[in-house]
């Protein structure tokens, strides 16, 4: 597909990896429209719950009829736990599962029926490295991002025949806003020196260093293009090798 006045939707573009991609996707000529609770510095802000069922849909529904189509959906929205399972309340779990599970599964139903129509269209979530493997202290997290592998995955299966791709995209460790919050919050909690806690999260990957936001938007600029038209259903892992061993 032509890069000339695509539309593309992504969720939780206003920071971190959501925003390194609304760039990169503007920058490549996508009208990008950004779901999220605050506006960023990029794209064509729409303010919006995600955890809100009826509320993304109908974000999604107005753009659409405000464009004319869809090209690709992005599914970045979520949010990060640290608790194992005996620590995580129904609340938090309930919260957590509704911003991360349930608001990819509103902005999925809401993008296909015009995809259909269209006969094209790419999805794409981001997923996490721990789609793939398990890590300790991330009961509900991990559960989430297994739950995105699975819809990239049922979703590719029934709609190929629409010439609709879906794909996951499982980040490893990037250097974020969130990953910054996270190593402050340990560092409170256990009283760590935070550059020794930096320095241990880029020894733990195999090459060396933690991965940039920009790297990921590379990624998912390339999966939405016509030179990835043969990749669906697949959990494409940009982690610097973490998940090899």
């Amino acid at each position: 597909m032509s890069n000339q006045e695509n539309i593309c939707i992504i969720t939780g573009g206003s920071s971190g990896i959501g925003a390194a991609i609304v760039k990169c996707f503007e920058q490549n000529g996508y009208r990008v429209f950004n779901l999220d609770l605050k506006p960023g510095e990029n794209g064509e802000y729409v303010q919006c719950d995600v955890s809100d069922f009826n509320a993304t849909q109908k974000a999604i529904e107005n753009i659409i009829k405000q464009s004319g189509r869809v090209d690709v959906l992005i599914s970045n929205a979520g949010r990060h736990l640290s608790a194992n399972i005996e620590n995580t309340s129904e609340k938090v779990f309930d919260d957590l599962i509704d911003l991360n599970v349930k608001g990819a599964f509103a902005a999925t139903q809401a993008v296909l029926p015009m995809m259909k129509q269209q006969n094209s269209g790419v999805i794409l979530y981001i997923a996490s490295d721990q789609a793939l493997i398990a890590k300790s202290n991330s009961f509900a997290y991990c559960l989430s991002k297994h739950a995105l592998a699975a819809m990239a995955k049922t979703t590719a299966l029934d709609y190929a025949q629409f010439n609709i791709r879906a794909n996951a995209i499982c980040p490893g460790t990037i250097e974020t806003p969130l990953y910054h919050r996270a190593i402050d919050a340990y560092c409170k909690r256990s009283g760590a020196d935070k550059q020794e806690v930096h320095r241990e999260e880029e020894a733990l990957q195999p090459i060396g260093r933690l991965g940039q936001p920009d790297e990921v938007a590379e990624y998912a600029l390339f999966l939405a293009g016509d030179k990835a038209s043969f990749i669906t259903g697949a959990l494409q892992v940009i982690d610097g090798g973490y998940t090899t061993g």
